[in-house]
């Protein structure tokens, strides 16, 4: 059983930035696959960024890339999501998951089998 708590989650104006931080428990974190989604309201939830047991690996939805940056520290069980230039259409709630190997198919939330309760993010002025 894996347990995962999202915090860093807030209020910031179009054009700033968060760090979004997943801590991990009840297994090796380093064995396992990190992946961030989110959900907007009346929307399905959305495939954001995957990142390996090592790190070697990313891989980013087209929405994000070049302004979303994803890292985990095995040492600290715990994997990071640095948000810059942050849009409103980026607001929604951010749900970490962790899953076992890293699937083919990383983007759908199906590949993942552990799941946090999510932080919500807001890009407002």
């Amino acid at each position: 059983q894996v347990q995962l708590v999202e915090s860093g989650g807030g209020l910031v104006q179009p054009g700033g930035s968060l760090r979004l931080s997943c801590a991990a428990s009840g297994r090796t974190f380093s064995s396992l696959t990190m992946g961030w989604f989110r959900q907007a309201p009346g929307k399905e939830r959305e495939f954001v960024v995957v990142i390996s047991r090592t790190g070697g690996r990313t891989d980013y939805a087209d929405s994000v890339k070049g302004r979303f940056t994803i890292s985990r520290d095995n040492a600290k069980n715990t994997v990071y999501l640095q948000m810059n230039s942050l849009k409103p259409e980026d607001t929604a709630v951010y749900y970490c998951a962790a899953g076992t190997y890293y699937s083919g198919t990383y983007y759908s939330p199906d590949a993942y089998g552990y799941w946090g309760q999510g932080t919500q993010v807001t890009v407002s002025s």
